[in-house]
């Protein structure tokens, strides 16, 4: 189970979700139940309307952006 303090959150990535009203609930929802992608640099989850851009630190979720998915 992912808590709150397991993930850094970039000032890109807060920017974006306070401009799409996402909470640090449903990254961590995201980050549990969404589908999964590796990228070039880190990994995608996809759940619901909106994705999540990161990379595993160590035992931490480093949240690199947050979108809508369209």
């Amino acid at each position: 189970m992912i808590r709150k303090e397991d993930l850094l959150i970039t000032k890109h990535a807060q920017e974006k979700m306070t401009a799409k009203g996402i909470t640090p609930e449903q990254v961590i929802e995201a980050l549990e139940r969404g589908s999964k992608y590796q990228q070039t640099d880190g990994l995608l989850a996809v759940y619901q309307y909106y994705s999540i851009a990161y990379k595993i630190v160590g035992d931490k979720y480093a949240i690199k952006t947050v979108f809508l998915n369209r």
